[in-house]
């Protein structure tokens, strides 16, 4: 599994396929008929991808590779039930975010994960960030104690708003893969969205004027 767990992805997971190689279906298929080397490519192609997305919503480096390591094996032992072989990265990300729902709810967690600000200028909630231009430590210092913040603000929400704000506003994930994976409507997912983004204003207005 991918020693950095904490990378960010682009693209999102389900846009795993190499133009120059072979599609997602194609090394389905292949591995259906008898080819384990077909799925070791898929695993190449997503592990990163889904370790990094299962830290995330673990906020633990160990935890985060050991759901994303049982979910390429249940992925293995159940792609005979994957219905469209070309929709691999949506059909993992469903047993990645079941398991990692199933983690969360057996173990207390013992870190939170620090939140990436872009380069833009907003963090990924769409909040405004610090000055990016603060080089003192008083001012870093400030910065780390931010993001500490949002980090734990983000903890506090419910779960299903937790992991759909994660997956779109964090890693992109088009709000139709999220329903799949979620096992709910589009609105649902919007409405998640929109709930969770407002909660972490009501919590963090005045830390962010």
């Amino acid at each position: 599994m991918s020693k950095n767990a904490n990378d960010r992805i682009s693209p999102a997971l389900g846009a795993g396929n190499d133009a120059q190689g072979p599609s997602d279906a194609e090394l389905v298929l292949a591995v259906r008929a008898g080819d384990r080397t077909g799925f070791d490519e898929l695993v190449c192609r997503y592990q990163r991808q889904a370790t990094a997305i299962a830290y995330r919503l673990l906020s633990n480096r160990d935890d985060a590779m050991e759901v994303a390591q049982d979910a390429f094996l249940k992925a293995y032992d159940r792609l005979d039930m994957l219905k469209d072989p070309s929709r691999f990265g949506p059909w993992l990300l469903r047993i990645l975010s079941n398991l990692a729902l199933n983690r969360r709810r057996s173990r207390a967690l013992r870190k939170m994960a620090p939140l990436e600000l872009s380069r833009d200028g907003e963090d990924e909630i769409g909040f405004s960030r610090l000055d990016p231009r603060a080089t003192t430590p008083l001012e870093e210092a400030t910065a780390n104690d931010l993001r500490t913040l949002v980090a734990e603000a983000i903890q506090t929400l419910p779960e299903a708003q937790r992991q759909t704000l994660i997956l779109f506003s964090m890693y992109n994930v088009p709000q139709k893969e999220i329903a799949e994976a979620m096992e709910c409507t589009v609105e649902t997912v919007k409405w998640n969205v929109f709930s969770a983004r407002k909660k972490l204003k009501e919590l963090l207005g005045k830390v962010m004027e």
